[in-house]
């Protein structure tokens, strides 16, 4: 199940997007405005976004203009608009969306669409449970991780917690979205469990760029697999 953001300012349009997007298995969040968006996403994580084009406080072009110079720039994104013309479709993918259906959209094709913004992204995996960031591969179903072919011990909450990030790499990962999702805690409930199991997780799996792979804490904000830009000498 991934967790789908909609931000549609007509209230008819959200509550059908929210119907078809739940129908398909995923968890819906929807925005009214972009503010209201911008202010969620400080806590709240997502795996990939239907944006509406014209909205009452900020159009969405200008919208996906400041995700893609955010710590959310890797967040997938679809723009959904009346707006018709092939120099509407180049502008919007110009700016950065990765695509864009018309309204008003078919069902059918719309969770199409989403689905592959998912599969290219990593958040929905292959039919055989495998989740491969090589040097890694995560087994969902065997619930083991391997690098380089090598199985590294972890616990059950470790894996987790592991499972969870790695099938989202690049994209950002809030505290919140780890206590609710992954441990099924109350995100209002304290805790710095969060960052002793990032930092463990670290530890085991070499995520430091020793492994080509880096996992970042993003201040105020989350945590994210990236690719390491540098590695360190005495890694």
């Amino acid at each position: 199940m991934a967790n789908v953001g909609i931000v549609e300012d007509d209230a008819d349009q959200s509550a059908w997007l929210r119907e078809v997007v739940v129908r398909a298995g995923h968890h819906a969040e929807v925005y009214g405005n972009a503010a209201e968006f911008r202010r969620r996403l400080a806590v709240r994580s997502l795996d990939a976004l239907i944006l509406d084009w014209m909205l009452p406080d900020q159009n969405g072009i200008e919208l996906v203009h400041w995700l893609r110079n955010s710590v959310h720039s890797a967040l997938p994104v679809l723009i959904l608009t009346a707006k018709d013309q092939d120099a509407d479709t180049v502008a919007a993918l110009d700016a950065g969306a990765d695509d864009y259906l018309s309204k008003p959209p078919n069902a059918a094709i719309l969770i199409a669409r989403l689905r592959a913004l998912l599969r290219r992204s990593g958040v929905e995996t292959a039919l055989d449970g495998i989740v491969e960031v090589p040097p890694f591969v995560v087994d969902l179903r065997a619930r083991t991780i391997a690098l380089n072919g090598t199985r590294i011990a972890v616990t059950d909450r470790e894996f987790d917690l592991a499972a969870y990030l790695f099938r989202r790499v690049d994209l950002m990962v809030s505290r919140d979205s780890i206590q609710r999702e992954v441990w099924r805690m109350s995100p209002d409930v304290p805790s710095r469990s969060v960052d002793t199991y990032i930092s463990r997780l670290r530890r085991k799996l070499g995520l430091d760029g020793r492994n080509g792979w880096q996992l970042k804490t993003i201040y105020l904000h989350g945590y994210r697999i990236e690719a390491a830009q540098t590695l360190s000498a005495t890694a």
